[in-house]
């Protein structure tokens, strides 16, 4: 078992984090601390886990210690993994104790599965906020085939996709689809796993749990929040669509049929916006006319089991 820690400047959470993976009720496993560039007590501070644990935990830079994007340091850890399974932190969440043991039973119940994820606690308790419990994926507790998870889940379907810090995947899975899209840097590293997680769907079947392992960390610096905060989300978005297009386009038969419409249906409001806004509008006009009569049924409901007034004077 191999778990890749990525990290660039997070010294604030990061000690907690590994601490959450050195608690794992399972000690058969190495710990990748792959440093993208810090320049602040991150990288002093991976240094010394690796010094406290020597042989288990280990530390990854890029030549000339040089920042090259999230899924690069990612496929940086891939590389130097030892494990038959691989398991992703990010330096900012945590982990529950059972995380590994729990996922390897998954993964061994079911030998075909590509990845195993969970439910996740949206952390924002740690700041003094409220916390929320997410389902990944549309359903749970079943193995979901090609290329069901590719329709159900973001960013072509709507149910939420897995946290990078929840996944547990099969060596094998990882390799086949070649790793992370290095070209996902910048502010389009909000969609690095996407990318990612795009190619594994295609090809493997995955399992999400109704169990909770992960406390991704919810606040205003991480990559979402930035893109979200600075209004370039369909920029992102739409770049990462372009290039789904031209990865289904090298695939045999141009990838399944199914996921070939999807994509051309979340490609139109960037292509061609106006024969979008034509094609939603009946949609959005009937969403409309349910939620109105919906609505006269609950105001008729209601006045329905008033009492009535008395007309004695």
């Amino acid at each position: 078992m191999s778990v890749i820690m990525i990290f660039f400047n997070g010294e604030e959470f990061m000690d907690e984090a590994i601490r959450s993976v050195m608690g794992q009720t399972t000690a058969e496993f190495e710990l990748l601390l792959c440093d993208d560039g810090s320049t602040d007590g991150s990288t002093a501070m991976a240094l010394d886990w690796v010094a406290r644990c020597p042989g288990q935990v280990r530390y990854l830079e890029h030549q000339g210690h040089v920042n090259r994007g999230m899924s690069a340091t990612r496929n940086l850890g891939i590389a130097a993994a030892r494990g038959d399974f691989i398991a992703f932190i990010d330096a900012d969440d945590v982990w529950h104790a059972g995380k590994l043991i729990d996922q390897l039973a998954v993964m061994d119940t079911h030998p075909e599965l590509g990845m195993v994820c969970g439910t996740v606690r949206y952390w924002r308790s740690w700041a003094g906020g409220g916390d929320a419990i997410k389902p990944t994926g549309h359903v749970q507790c079943r193995v979901v085939r090609p290329p069901e998870t590719s329709l159900c889940l973001y960013p072509l379907g709507g149910a939420a996709a897995p946290c990078p810090s929840d996944m547990l995947l099969r060596r094998d899975a990882v390799v086949s689809v070649g790793g992370f899209e290095e070209h996902f840097t910048g502010v389009r590293q909000m969609y690095e796993d996407q990318g990612f997680l795009a190619k594994l769907y295609l090809r493997w079947p995955v399992y999400f749990s109704d169990a909770v392992w992960l406390d991704y960390r919810q606040h205003p610096d991480s990559c979402v929040a930035t893109v979200l905060r600075d209004g370039r989300y369909h920029e992102v978005r739409s770049y990462f669509l372009t290039w789904f297009e031209g990865y289904l386009s090298g695939l045999p038969n141009g990838g399944p049929p199914a996921v070939r419409r999807a994509l051309t249906r979340a490609l139109r409001p960037y292509r061609r916006p106006l024969a979008d806004a034509l094609m939603s509008s009946p949609r959005r006009i009937a969403r409309r006319g349910r939620q109105t009569v919906r609505q006269l049924e609950r105001h008729l409901a209601t006045r329905s089991r008033r009492p009535s007034r008395s007309t004695e004077g």
